[in-house]
């Protein structure tokens, strides 16, 4: 490709609007161009690269035995109320009707659909297992889009959905799927982890994200630095304190605790050290009756150490709390006599259900709200001040330091971005959509499933979060829209640079290298700007002066300098560390 020939729109701001680094330099880029609120075209420049990850994602998947298909972007509400989706996924779901007043929705996933195509086609145990797959535009009504690429509305994703006749071969399915991630994101050229994830609305208790760390990543990734344990915030275990818990040395005291409504304030007042105060979260279930009206409510009381947080994805598996909400302030003071900032487990006005986290129930001598304006107690202590707590959770957060739950060392946090998930889904889909198979016994057995998708537009964007600097954009040569650009100075003026230029640019290309010459006649300072802002990592300078001495300069995108190499080796040169 020649760069006169080609759409190049670098700009030196970036708008307004662009919040985090990849949003700023895939504008800046001319790499996507917005459209809507988070809706985006991609620019040549852009979809060069998403290609290149679409093709590295395509030949992974083909390898591991996955079959591509296509399936539409609107589907049919029908298939969506067999699950409950249409009604239960919320607003993401973008739900729309057409002209005879038919429902249908715009595809956030395709698990629907892909059921139904399976419940067709496959009658018998042995047409399994399949996995079929596709790489199609979505969809979700995200409440606030932002950050470009990263949290749009509309955008590409690679699902897969795996059948089988069992859970021993779904299980195994999902490892094939597990180490085809493995294998795409090592051919990305990205530092990523693989950790055990939540599988959230989808469903499922099997499950792995695929997390690009950069910095700026929005998911806290727990790891242990001594083992292979790693795990999303939502998912890891905060284990248990070691050892029994201490017996009471204080008594329990009513202290004045005026104005300080928080477990650090408290702690600071007091001269004492936060670990040793206790908060308390007020939560809500709702019973409802057959027409969604609230026929009872139940009060929760969760008890956390003041320098922890709530969990709120481990909180809502603890028995009776799926679907809670915080509770309402009047539901608080009837049941407390007090308003939030002074709230304990002493001295309730109306019993309520408690679950106590695993390092309160361990604490001894624990400072807690009095349940009444501006008061704290102090020397609080379990069997002896109050009953021991019947419901003990793990609901809180981790934090570094915590000890790993494979007993191999303590947990550390870092940043990073989720580009993949694999889930195993079991029948959760197969039997509301009754998906069935006639087994080796001649019954109806309900196919086992797996889920498994890829970010595809976003990963371009994650890219840049772990590979930029002050200039632009570094990618991968994995992922570059161009991996090589030539960039003759001044070919307008002298005919043996054109020459020079030209030659090596042919011989690249018969090569099969992704190269590009910049023929755009540009000022040197201009030209190494844009290809710097657009990332293309190895770059070859051919200019009047260093012909005469019979030498090219070379720079990869990292380097900091150009070096002078043979004009004769140039080809070479670059083949070696193409293929290095």
């Amino acid at each position: 490709m020649k760069a006169s020939q080609f759409l190049i729109s670098t700009l030196k701001e970036a708008p307004a609007d662009a919040e985090i680094v990849s949003h700023k330099l895939m504008m800046r880029a001319g790499m996507i161009k917005k459209l809507g609120a988070g809706i985006y075209n991609y620019m040549p420049m852009g979809l060069r690269v998403i290609r290149k990850v679409e093709a590295i994602v395509r030949e992974e998947m083909n390898r591991a035995g996955a079959v591509e298909l296509s399936m539409p972007v609107v589907q049919p509400a029908e298939l969506w109320q067999e699950t409950g989706r249409f009604d239960g996924m919320g607003p993401e779901l973008l739900r729309i009707k057409d002209r005879h007043d038919r429902d249908y929705v715009v595809q956030p996933t395709s698990e629907e659909v892909v059921t139904d195509i399976a419940r067709q086609e496959i009658k018998s145990y042995k047409q399994l297992p399949k996995n079929l797959y596709q790489i199609q535009t979505k969809f979700r009504d995200e409440r606030r889009p932002r950050f470009g690429l990263m949290r749009g509305r509309e955008f590409i994703m690679k699902d897969a959905y795996s059948f089988d006749r069992d859970q021993p071969a779904a299980k195994a399915s999902y490892q094939v799927m597990a180490q085809a991630y493995r294998k795409i994101f090592d051919r990305f050229g990205l530092t990523y982890r693989a950790v055990a994830a939540d599988s959230g609305a989808i469903g499922g208790d099997l499950s792995e994200e695929f997390q690009v760390i950069a910095a700026t990543g929005e998911d806290a990734i727990v790891y242990c630095p001594g083992s292979e344990y790693a795990a999303n915030m939502e998912k890891a275990e905060a284990l248990a304190p070691a050892g029994p818990r201490q017996p009471a040395s204080q008594t329990m005291t009513s202290v004045a605790t005026p104005d300080k409504s928080t477990c650090a304030d408290v702690a600071g007042f007091l001269g004492v050290p936060l670990p040793t105060t206790v908060k308390s979260l007020v939560l809500a279930t709702d019973t409802l009756d057959t027409q969604g009206v609230v026929v009872t409510t139940q009060v929760w009381l969760l008890l956390l150490r003041g320098d922890h947080d709530m969990n709120e994805v481990k909180v809502g598996k603890v028995t009776g709390l799926a679907g809670f909400r915080f509770a309402t302030l009047p539901e608080i003071e009837d049941h407390f006599g007090c308003k939030p900032g002074y709230l304990g487990p002493i001295g309730l006005k109306k019993p309520v259900r408690m679950v106590v986290d695993r390092e309160v129930a361990a604490m001894h001598d624990w400072i807690c709200g009095a349940n009444q304006p501006d008061v704290h107690m102090t020397g609080a202590n379990w069997g002896r001040d109050l009953p021991e707590p019947e419901m003990v959770a793990d609901i809180r957060n981790v934090v570094a330091g915590d000890a790993s739950p494979d007993g191999m060392g303590v947990l550390a946090i870092e940043r990073g971005i989720e580009v993949g998930h694999v889930f195993y889904l079991g029948t959760k889909y197969s039997k509301a959509m009754n998906a069935t198979f006639l087994d080796v016994n001649g019954k109806p057995q309900f196919m086992e499933m797996g889920c498994y998708g890829i970010g595809i537009s976003r990963m371009p964007a994650a890219a840049i979060e772990q590979n930029h600097d002050e200039r632009g954009i570094i990618w991968p040569d994995a992922l570059a829209p161009f991996t090589v650009v030539l960039c003759p100075i001044s070919p307008d003026r002298f005919p043996e640079v054109k020459a020079a230029a030209d030659k090596l640019y042919a011989d690249l290309l018969a090569a099969g290298v992704d190269v590009i010459l910049d023929d755009r006649c540009e000022r040197p300072g201009a030209m190494f700007a844009d290809w710097e802002l657009i990332g293309v990592p190895h770059r070859i300078n051919i200019g009047d002066r260093g012909l005469k001495e019979g030498q090219v300069e070379y720079q990869h995108r990292r380097d900091s300098a150009a070096s002078k190499i043979a004009l004769t080796d140039a080809f070479s040169f670059l083949m070696a560390k193409l293929n290095s």
